[in-house]
């Protein structure tokens, strides 16, 4: 029996459709699988800063803005998410780095995929493994 493999993009309190998401889909299962694990079901919710705001007090408890929460369900080596960005936050940081919105999401998005995989970034070195782990994911990319 295969396991069906879904990815899918929502948005919750604004209005906002992902561009190219048959690439992006494509794009995020393949690191998936060059990281060796298997893609299960994956759904990233697109919203504003004060809905995942909420989200990050109510289920992490932390009071602050940020950019994504990932909810990891992965069992094994089957990466299941519920995935949470912030398109204000998104395009704040776009900005902040000087970099492109599309630019900027893509890399999050990534960045949630390899927490579920298993990397972290929580020392500077992690950190950096990461940063290149991203780097090389989003030269990969093609939209």
């Amino acid at each position: 029996m295969t396991s069906q493999k879904t990815i899918s993009f929502l948005s919750e309190d604004i209005s906002f459709e992902l561009e190219h998401q048959n690439d992006i889909q494509n794009w995020i299962q393949d690191a998936i699988s060059k990281e060796g694990k298997t893609t299960g079901e994956i759904t990233y919710i697109f919203c504003s800063d004060e809905y995942l705001h909420k989200i990050n007090k109510e289920y992490l408890q932390h009071n602050t803005y940020t950019d994504i929460i990932t909810f990891n369900y992965c069992v094994d080596d089957i990466i299941n998410s519920d995935v949470f960005i912030s398109i204000d936050r998104v395009k704040e940081n776009s900005e902040a780095f000087k970099t492109t919105f599309q630019n900027e999401l893509s890399r999050v998005i990534i960045h949630g995929i390899l927490h579920l995989i298993g990397y972290d970034d929580k020392s500077g070195s992690d950190k950096e493994v990461m940063c290149a782990k991203e780097d090389f994911y989003l030269s990969l990319l093609s939209t």
